[in-house]
């Protein structure tokens, strides 16, 4: 058995756990919902739920991994009382991982093909219709799809397979700073762009008018705090392991509360960065806000053609977002090798050979679903293969998971809270109060499990 690997800096985890939960949500989901739901007054709702919603759990799924010295293959054995069966969930949570890596390369195989086609010119002279269309044509082309998301399975397995010092941490430090200096770069052109000042004030501006009815007049306010809650608990890809992971890497000179808080002002930062990005480009050339995923592929194309150098600004704006979707794809990854090395022994290169061809396997229906299989809709019509994986992972996998991370580290049948809160405040810095045990112990499960009950009515039941 290799031994175990640990960061060479307190900065390699910051960033790589910061780059496992930067990834599509904060550039793709974010600004839509936002749009959507009024700006800046859905933003401050948001900002306060990932606070109390999103930080506890990652804070326990730190600890549970640095507690263990396990990827979550072993994490839960090391820790449960004798004779309980927590550990159960670790098939669970492995699955999760897998399901996001099926689709989510997929995604990062699109980005890193509009890289090239934005630097060469491709969408230039084409208007919306036009860009939807060429959209569309790359779809359709299994070999295409299946040659980008082979590029990106196998850039993350051989960032992997390289070790954690100097494979996952240097080459992923060296991408998020990357990606945190383009954006600059991109916020610093978008701001300057005629008519720009629109977009920052809705962005800036709170107008609790606009949370609670959209133009027809219709409330939308449940509707508003509903995504707000699931955008604050989802953007950390929680409850599944791949945090717990790098919490098994560090050591304990510093509590897990404000390295937890740190990862998610990162986090928050680059989707802030994001709207500052979207929102005055939106505006400056009369693009709705709220286009919803055809934001990144189709709309934002079309309007890096109106810009002067748009094929500069385009390219950059997707090297970005490739950047911001291969963090996520690497720490995943990791966590994924590293089952293999603490369940069966494996070495880090047989770990990752196997996962380079079972993953490569796995993305395949989700690449066939928009060509060749694109007649099977598993979840009604209009529905394709990558939204019942998306389905199975977000809306299943991630809060369920994130309640059984909740209910073992509060649970005198599980690790229990002296237990967990003694790894959480080891070290310096900011502790893990021990006031909030009563809302940890029952208000935030009992939200957890309504996020859950609300997506399979508002994909099931509220059409």
């Amino acid at each position: 058995m290799e031994k175990r690997e640990t960061f060479s800096s307190r900065l390699g985890f910051l960033l790589i756990s910061a780059g496992c939960a930067i990834g599509l949500g904060n550039v793709w989901r974010f600004p839509y919902i936002t749009g959507k739901y009024g700006g800046a007054a859905f933003v401050l709702i948001y900002l306060l739920f990932l606070i109390i919603l999103g930080l506890p759990v990652m804070v326990m799924e730190f600890s549970v991994g640095r507690g263990s010295g396990k990827s979550i293959a072993l994490s839960f054995h090391a820790l449960e009382p004798k004779g309980t069966k927590w550990h159960v969930f670790s098939w669970f949570g492995i699955a999760g991982n897998y399901l996001l890596m099926m689709f989510y390369t997929t995604i990062a195989g699109w980005l890193l093909l509009y890289c090239f086609k934005m630097a060469r010119g491709d969408f230039s002279g084409l208007d919306a219709a036009g860009v939807a269309a060429e959209f569309g044509t790359l779809m359709g082309q299994p070999g295409l799809m299946t040659l980008c998301t082979a590029l990106v399975v196998a850039a993350g397995i051989g960032i992997c397979s390289l070790g954690l010092q100097n494979g996952v941490e240097k080459i992923t430090k060296a991408m998020m700073l990357c990606l945190l200096g383009v954006m600059v770069l991109l916020v610093g052109r978008s701001v300057t762009l005629p008519g720009a000042a629109e977009g920052l004030r809705f962005y800036l501006m709170p107008n609790f008018r606009n949370l609670v009815y959209d133009a027809q007049g219709n409330m939308v306010l449940g509707d508003a705090i509903y995504a707000a809650m699931g955008q604050a608990y989802f953007t950390f890809s929680l409850g599944i392991g791949s945090l717990a992971v790098f919490g098994s890497y560090i050591g304990r000179e510093y509590r897990l509360t404000g390295e937890a808080v740190r990862v998610g002002i990162l986090d928050t930062l680059v989707a802030l960065m994001a709207g500052f990005i979207i929102f005055p480009a939106c505006f400056s050339f009369g693009v709705a806000p709220d286009s919803g995923p055809n934001l990144i592929f189709v709309t934002l194309p079309n309007i890096f053609n109106e810009m002067p150098m748009g094929r500069l600004w385009g390219a950059l704006f997707f090297v970005f977002l490739t950047f911001a979707a291969l963090s996520t794809v690497i720490a995943v990854f990791e966590n994924i090798i590293t089952f293999g090395m603490d369940k069966w022994n494996w070495t880090r290169k047989k770990s990752s050979l196997i996962n380079l061809v079972g993953i490569l396997i796995l993305s395949m229906p989700c690449i066939l679903g928009f060509n060749l299989w694109s007649g099977i809709q598993p979840l009604g019509p209009g529905s394709d293969i990558m939204t019942l994986e998306d389905f199975l992972i977000s809306d299943n996998l991630l809060p369920l998971g994130s309640l059984v991370y909740l209910l073992f580290c509060v649970s005198r049948k599980g690790w229990g809270w002296d237990a967990f809160r003694k790894e959480a405040n080891t070290g310096k810095g900011m502790q893990f109060p021990n006031w909030v045990r009563p809302y940890v112990t029952w208000v935030l499960p009992f939200i957890v499990t309504a996020i859950f009950i609300m997506g399979y009515w508002s994909r099931f039941f509220s059409r």
